[in-house]
């Protein structure tokens, strides 16, 4: 009797690592993981975006107000105003802020404290030339 009738069956499987160094087969090719982006956010991005959350937690309300935040973070009132006050920035420049490119070396090109200004203006067509202005000193 000859092998050349007999059935064949292939099929990719790859190791997936398990706790304590054991291994598990697992049907399929390997996924490819992503490289990390290079740089680090923009840490006016961070702070807008963390003024955003601190608003959403207020309106939920898991906590009473922005003195709650303040013992929470173990910062000052102060501080927690500072940062809330990203918000008052016209909804485009906010957007501008949080796609702001990453840095890769170097100091941020954009300050939180380059944006007070900015955002102490009521009117958003003046904050708008002023951050034009901002950007055209400080952006990539």
């Amino acid at each position: 009797m000859t092998n050349a009738a007999a059935p064949r069956i292939q099929f990719k499987v790859h190791f997936q690592a398990m706790r304590r160094g054991k291994k598990k087969a697992v049907v399929g090719e390997k996924p490819i993981i992503a490289a990390a982006p290079l740089g680090n956010v923009a840490r006016v991005t961070r702070l807008l975006a963390l003024a955003i959350r601190f608003e959403q937690l207020i309106r939920d309300g898991e906590v009473r107000d922005l003195a709650d935040i303040a013992r929470l973070g173990h910062v000052t009132r102060a501080r927690v105003t500072q940062i809330m006050n990203l918000l008052h920035l016209a909804p485009d420049i906010q957007e501008a802020i949080l796609f702001l490119p990453r840095v890769e070396e170097g100091r941020d090109p954009i300050t939180e404290r380059d944006l007070r200004p900015v955002a102490a203006l009521v009117d958003w067509r003046k904050q708008r030339k002023t951050w034009a202005e901002l950007c055209a000193t400080a952006c990539p």
